[in-house]
């Protein structure tokens, strides 16, 4: 069995994330976990809140909050949306904890020990009506590639491309709107990537090929137009310092590190921190320190699409440049923007459905599934309750729920509260055992290769092929001529939703734990269902003493559907 370790892109603290978040990143990577442990493989599934940088200083200033107090509060309110989500992270820590900070000076000393950080005197945007110097992010303006009139001075979100604040056309404050902007000098720190771009190219050569084509394809854009030396440092009041030691100016200047610089290397603190909490039983190098067993880890990253050139290149060249023997990045899974009736999901601008209201109105199974099915890989997806309601409604209730609710309440009224027993399996079940096997060698397939949208798939077809069963042996009807046959019937249905149980975890957790739970079965704790087991559909014997669960899925009602849309807004006016 492999060891796997999986990331999915660090949510920023700044308010709760939108579906489209949720999505992008941190569900399928737990999707993705949770089939891997089932698999029997060794998984670590880090995430954390990225808490460094003026968006959170400028929110705390709004909540009349010192920055580290609003922080907190802010990732404990996320960590109890993706609690409610089911997320099984192994860690869900902190960038502005110590060990992000040990970790991060520790590459930044070494980066400069091997030639690869220069101090530069540079010239940069001051704002006199905010009395400060402006982060990128913080100029607003043109992009001079694509037209966009809202790009950052960090990054175009239109485009992607990464700008500098002096590339805007009409730039403007975005903390004031004051366009009375300043350039005046202060000395940064500059990670020179110009001197990694060849062992980058090279790197991107032997791992990329497999990567999915949005990923490879937004690596290589990037490395054709060059690597560019970027500041690494700010003038900020929260962040990571820069080492006394190594830099005592800037240090004494109060420079911190750029939220982009140590928000990846908290992967490696988050890690640590999981570490430290239980030192005697846990080892965090032996993920990330290939000496130390990290050359035998697997490491799958788990992000939307503006994140990639990020953690394809910049990262990487961080790594590289250490001289040290990290773990990079084998596979890099990136997705398209799920859209909200065609328009963009917004955090700033409260455009679309947030995670903490989608677990107000259902529960997450719910989400969970509708999300997966459609997720954004090969192109965007749109969300629309329209969509939402259909699939709801079809897979989950009438598919999945009510296949379960037939079968357990007519075998109960017919048959007492024990599995029935019955005749010997005929050709029905002997058809029906080789299709189960086959769409179970495709689900796996299809989740080994990452392809959620084809997964999704092959799982609702295991559940169609137990409605195609039911329907055509009608136990409903086989009982009035022979009662054996319709028991044969129903303890097969019974065995086809303990597998659903087992094989739909990593989608729906907690419906499959109901489904699961259904059934007394002495020392269940089976992980997977093997191709055996799934042809002869034996694996819960006649006597099985069972209960019927609550439903599964409520349908969503037109009522329902019409009050969402008056909430959230519908389709947007042409």
């Amino acid at each position: 069995m492999a060891r796997h370790l999986i990331t999915s892109a660090l949510p920023y603290i700044n308010g709760i994330k939108h579906l489209g978040n949720m999505v992008g990143s941190m569900l399928p990577a737990d999707v993705y976990a949770r089939y891997l442990r089932q698999r029997g493989h060794e998984v670590l599934y880090i995430c954390a809140t990225d808490e460094h940088g003026t968006p959170a200083e400028l929110a705390a200033k709004e909540r009349g909050l010192p920055v580290a107090e609003f922080c907190a509060q802010a990732h404990d309110a996320q960590k109890a949306v993706y609690d409610g989500f089911a997320l099984a992270f192994d860690h869900f820590g902190r960038s502005s904890s110590p060990q992000n900070a040990e970790i991060t000076q520790h590459f930044a000393r070494k980066l400069n020990e091997n030639g690869f950080i220069e101090e530069r005197a540079i010239r940069q945007v001051y704002s006199p009506a905010d009395g400060r110097f402006l982060p990128d992010r913080y100029v607003e303006g043109t992009c001079p590639h694509c037209g966009y009139d809202k790009a950052r001075g960090d990054q175009c979100e239109n485009c992607t491309r990464v700008l500098d604040p002096t590339d805007l056309i009409d730039p403007r404050s975005a903390i004031s709107g004051s366009t009375d902007l300043e350039i005046r000098e202060t000395k940064h720190l500059f990670l020179l990537q110009s001197k990694l771009q060849g062992e980058v190219e090279a790197w991107i050569d032997e791992v990329a090929g497999e990567w999915p084509h949005l990923a490879s394809s937004i690596a290589r854009k990037w490395l054709t137009e060059g690597l560019n030396d970027r500041a690494i440092t700010r003038d900020l009041d929260w962040g990571v310092p820069v080492p006394a030691d190594t830099w005592p100016e800037l240090a004494a200047e109060g420079k911190v590190f750029y939220v982009w610089f140590d928000a990846p290397i908290e992967y490696i603190g988050s890690t640590k921190e999981w570490a430290d909490q239980d030192p005697a039983n846990r080892d965090w190098k032996s993920w990330w320190y290939e000496p130390e067993g990290a050359a035998d880890v697997r490491y799958t990253e788990f992000m939307a699409k503006d994140n990639v050139p990020f953690h394809s290149v910049m990262f990487p060249a961080t790594e590289m440049g250490i001289r040290e023997p990290w773990k990079k990045v084998d596979y890099l899974k990136a997705f398209n923007w799920l859209t909200y009736y065609g328009g963009k999901f917004s955090t700033s601008q409260k455009r679309g459905v947030f995670t903490d209201q989608a677990l107000e109105i259902l529960p997450a199974d719910y989400w969970r599934y509708f999300l997966i099915a459609n997720a954004p890989e090969s192109d965007d997806s749109s969300f629309t309750w329209e969509h939402f309601t259909a699939t709801v409604n079809k897979d989950l209730a009438d598919t999945l729920g009510n296949f379960v609710n037939r079968v357990l309440s007519f075998s109960r009224k017919r048959f007492g509260d024990d599995v029935p027993a019955g005749g010997e399996p005929g050709e029905a079940e002997r058809k029906l055992g080789e299709q189960i096997a086959e769409l179970l060698a495709e689900y796996e397939n299809q989740m080994e290769a990452l392809q959620f949208r084809k997964a999704a798939a092959a799982l609702r077809a295991l559940w169609s092929a137990g409605n195609s069963y039911l329907e055509e042996k009608a136990p409903w009807l086989e009982i009035k001529t022979d009662k054996d046959a319709a028991a044969l019937t129903l303890r097969t249905a019974m065995n086809l939703i303990h597998l659903y149980s087992v094989v739909s975890e990593p989608f729906i957790p907690a419906s499959a734990a109901a489904m699961r739970a259904a059934f007394a079965l002495a020392d269940d704790t089976r992980n997977w269902v093997s191709a055996e087991e799934a042809q002869s559909l034996t694996t819960v014997p006649a006597g099985t003493a069972f209960t019927v669960p609550p439903v599964l899925f409520a349908k969503i009602t037109d009522e329902d559907l019409e009050s969402y849309k008056e909430r959230f807004g519908g389709a947007p006016a042409a």
